[in-house]
């Protein structure tokens, strides 16, 4: 690998980081796994992979044909956001009614199925707007100003997206000891019901 080419990969991944470290849904959930220590594994993979689709997407020059297509992502955003306010409000219900006995068993309170786990990974990735316009549109477009080297940008942020994941997913098994309290359980889940509440209400208001 030449200077240049380390130089574009490297430009990559701190593009890349620098959009996905923000707190979202998708990240919110993961955190979420990641401290339950259910599914991590194929929580983690559905994030890098779907991530790694959609940033070759946005370097092969599929973006001109999202933008073309308002009407798509304004049904995207809607069906996204629709999703995410029925997650935020079971979030609260567990915040108001939780179970004492839930951060003493494994795999945390409301632990439910890997099957169930991958789906809503899937459904926060790929019916998120923000998530097209982040990978496909704008690391696309930064991905395009490097030419012959767009490959290698493409690659770095897709390796941005891996690192972070795997990061959150399993370092947020850290936070074990803390997590061993039903009430961090409650502070956990409030934030994912803001999180998620939040983000499900911008994307509606936004379509």
């Amino acid at each position: 690998m030449n200077s240049s080419t380390l130089a574009a990969t490297a430009a990559g991944f701190l593009a890349g980081l620098s959009l996905i470290v923000a707190i979202g849904a998708q990240n919110a959930f993961v955190l979420r796994q990641g401290a339950r220590r259910q599914a991590v594994l194929a929580v983690v993979a559905v994030c890098a992979l779907s991530d790694a689709v959609l940033i070759a997407l946005g370097v092969s020059g599929v973006g001109a044909v999202i933008e073309a297509w308002p009407a798509a992502v304004t049904a995207v955003g809607l069906t996204g956001g629709g999703f995410l306010l029925c997650y935020g409000l079971l979030a609260v219900r567990r915040l108001l009614r939780p179970d004492p006995a839930a951060a003493l068993v494994a795999g945390g309170p409301g632990a439910g199925s890997a099957r169930r786990a991958v789906l809503t990974c899937l459904v926060l990735t790929w019916l998120n707007p923000h998530v097209y316009l982040d990978t496909v549109l704008l690391l696309g477009s930064l991905a395009s100003g490097r030419g012959e080297l767009r490959w290698a940008f493409g690659a770095g942020a897709a390796l941005a997206s891996v690192g972070w994941f795997a990061a959150l997913g399993y370092g947020a098994r850290l936070l074990g000891g803390l997590l061993a309290r039903p009430r961090a359980w409650r502070v956990l889940d409030g934030v994912v019901a803001a999180t998620m509440l939040t983000t499900g209400g911008l994307l509606i208001a936004g379509v």
